[in-house]
């Protein structure tokens, strides 16, 4: 049975199959100066955004990438002040990071103005935190950002990117990665999504060797449920200057008045186990 033009479709390249999301209108469509952004309204999803065609957030499901891009980070770090948001132009995971009070400064470096400006429109509560006097929002190459901060200037750096294509593919190197390892302070810890472990497990171990590559102490991806990217799984691997990825501040997580919907200290855990296919 073939779908007909009320459905959105994504077809995962490679894979032999897709993600289908009904629709009820295409609302916004635009060339930026770097891809084309389209946001749909769904009848079971809420607002869509996609970028190129691929999906980038819904309403329905984007809580859980933008907590465990963010959380399982910054409560590994002992008394995280400083951080650094690559890419994440939806503003989801600066959102995030600013619900931890230790924060002093939460800046984000995201490549196209448009798909933020595209997303205060349509999705409102994820840029709430935009106008937050910790917020910075940088318009600009996070590479060459990263490349040219002063050594230890963060404490945590969160590489919120898209798939390594295109001006992304520099995000998942080891030179970026080095240059990550300069701009921390000692306690420093840097994560970055790094896609399907089902569909793209060669990925996520070329991360791991370029992180420890680039000089990095213990490294470690974390696995969770994201329903509208390629496979229905996601992970982001996480790395430390110092100290271990195992251990995180649990009581502080665990802690009573810190609002999410997916995250928790026993969550944080959990993700940290790995299948016995990526042993």
């Amino acid at each position: 049975m073939s779908l007909d033009k009320t459905w959105y479709t994504e077809e995962w390249a490679g894979q032999g199959s897709a993600i289908s999301l009904k629709i009820k209108d295409k609302v916004h469509d635009e060339q930026s100066p770097y891809q084309r952004i389209e946001i749909y309204e769904t009848e079971t999803f809420g607002t869509l955004m996609t970028l190129d065609g691929l999906v980038m957030v819904t309403d329905r499901d984007n809580f859980m990438y933008h907590e465990m891009m963010s959380h399982p980070a910054l409560f590994t770090h002992p008394d995280p002040k400083r951080v650094l948001v690559i890419g994440g132009g939806d503003c989801g995971t600066l959102h995030e990071v600013l619900k931890h009070p230790s924060v002093e400064l939460a800046e984000q470096v995201e490549l196209d103005e448009r798909v933020t400006r595209v997303a205060e429109k349509f999705f409102p509560e994820l840029c709430e935190s935009n106008n937050d006097s910790r917020a910075r929002l940088h318009f600009a190459d996070g590479i060459k950002w990263v490349a040219d901060a002063k050594p230890g200037s963060y404490d945590v750096i969160i590489v919120d990117s898209t798939d390594p294509v295109g001006p992304a593919a520099g995000l998942f190197s080891e030179t970026f990665y080095k240059n990550c390892l300069k701009a921390l302070r000692p306690n420093g810890v840097v994560v970055g999504q790094s896609e399907s472990p089902l569909f793209h497990a060669d990925l996520i171990r070329s991360v791991q060797k370029s992180f420890k590559a680039a000089g990095f102490r213990d490294v470690a991806t974390l696995f969770f449920p994201q329903c509208t990217y390629p496979s229905g799984w996601w992970s982001a691997t996480m790395a430390c200057k110092q100290g271990s990825v195992a251990q995180f501040r649990a009581q502080d997580s665990a802690a009573k008045g810190f609002a999410t919907r997916y995250y928790n200290h026993e969550i944080h855990a959990a993700a940290l186990a790995r299948p016995e296919f990526l042993r």
